[in-house]
């Protein structure tokens, strides 16, 4: 399956209300940035990564999949996973400026997308290609309804809609005020107003130092939080470890995470309890599955972040037996052939060939920017 075809693109998304905001970012619409890689027997394989929408950094990421990663895959054979990977990450040029950042989310988009042709050669969704899957079910949780810009009498309302009439049982609230009491005051609010039952997650978007943190968590421990992510600095060990050991809250992590080792580092510390790789952070599916493959050895359950990949990550958590749940951000599943589809609180389990990464020809001519 020789590659014979590199085309980078860019899509700017707009989100489903004019604009979301957590504790550090603001956006109206979300980048798809990626590559479509075509193949001697005329099939193309879709990957991409999750920005900002900003085009000139997207533009970096195009740049490097096209004049510093494309001339590396021309002629190779797409079915050769383990040694193109090994090919792309550990080329010295550009290992030597970036082994994070642009050159591995640029990576992390050609991984996805040679892993997308393999399934298609095959035939079957890559859950299947991976091995089967290893769950009947695959419970949502939902974020879209839990923006720090929401006003708390709308954040208590979506989140009942959420549970009454769309069915889910599980949601997560985005925290991270100045004054960690306004956060208080409003989970409380949604506490209530969804009872007991339901599981409600919290992420504060490593917005506050360990004070802060330590004081939020004694006052928000009798709420029944499932697990707070990203309550400080992406890369502080030292701090998650030590609010880790001082609260009974669960710690979660990971989106901001690049690199195996750098899970592995967390997890040594046992500065996380809840693993949250990211598929196009991290370098693709290859390294995703190297970050699930260690959490699992030390018995440590992986939620998948979404902050909207879930096209790729419905496949991974049906497959891997360390994920029952996965978050849901609907935001740019109408662009794709097999969106990501939720029932009943549950993902739809993709049936297509393929990792669900196709765009639709709407889609590319809809929202697509000049490279």
């Amino acid at each position: 399956m020789k590659i014979i075809s590199i085309e980078p693109f860019i899509l700017h998304v707009p989100v489903n209300v004019p604009s979301i905001s957590d504790s550090t970012h603001t956006i109206t619409h979300w980048g798809v940035v990626g590559v479509k890689i075509g193949s001697d027997n005329g099939l193309f394989g879709y990957g991409y990564t999750g920005t900002h929408a900003h085009l000139e950094t997207d533009r970096l990421v195009t740049a490097c999949i096209d004049k510093s990663y494309g001339p590396l895959l021309m002629g190779e054979d797409a079915q050769d996973s383990d040694r193109l990977w090994q090919k792309l990450a550990r080329y010295p040029a550009i290992q030597w400026v970036g082994r994070a950042g642009v050159t591995h989310i640029a990576l992390a988009a050609i991984d996805i997308a040679l892993w997308d042709l393999r399934a298609k050669a095959a035939g079957l969704p890559l859950w299947k290609l991976l091995g089967g899957a290893t769950s009947d079910k695959l419970e949502a949780y939902n974020t879209d309804i839990g923006w720090l810009s929401v006003p708390k009498d709308k954040l208590v309302d979506g989140c009942k809609r959420a549970i009454e009439v769309d069915g889910f049982q599980r949601l997560k609230i985005k925290v991270g005020h100045a004054n960690p009491m306004v956060d208080i005051e409003r989970f409380a609010a949604v506490r209530k107003a969804v009872g007991p039952n339901v599981t409600i997650a919290i992420d504060a978007n490593g917005k506050w130092d360990l004070p802060t943190a330590q004081r939020f968590c004694a006052r928000a421990e009798p709420l029944d939080v499932f697990w707070l992510e990203e309550p400080m600095w992406y890369d502080d060990i030292a701090s998650h470890a030590a609010l880790a050991q001082s609260t009974t809250i669960p710690i979660a992590l990971g989106e901001q995470l690049y690199t195996a080792e750098a899970f592995n580092s967390f997890m040594d510390a046992r500065a996380v309890e809840y693993v949250q790789p990211d598929v196009t952070r991290v370098a693709g599916i290859t390294e995703y599955i190297q970050v699930a493959h260690s959490a699992h050895s030390r018995r440590l359950p992986i939620v998948a972040h979404v902050g909207d990949m879930g096209q790729i990550h419905v496949h991974l958590s049906y497959w891997h037996p360390a994920t029952t749940m996965l978050e849901y951000i609907p935001w740019i599943k109408d662009c794709f052939v097999e969106p990501i589809k939720v029932e009943g609180g549950h993902y739809v389990r993709p049936q297509q060939p393929g990792a669900s990464t196709t765009l639709t020809e709407a889609a590319i001519a809809s929202f697509s920017q000049r490279l």
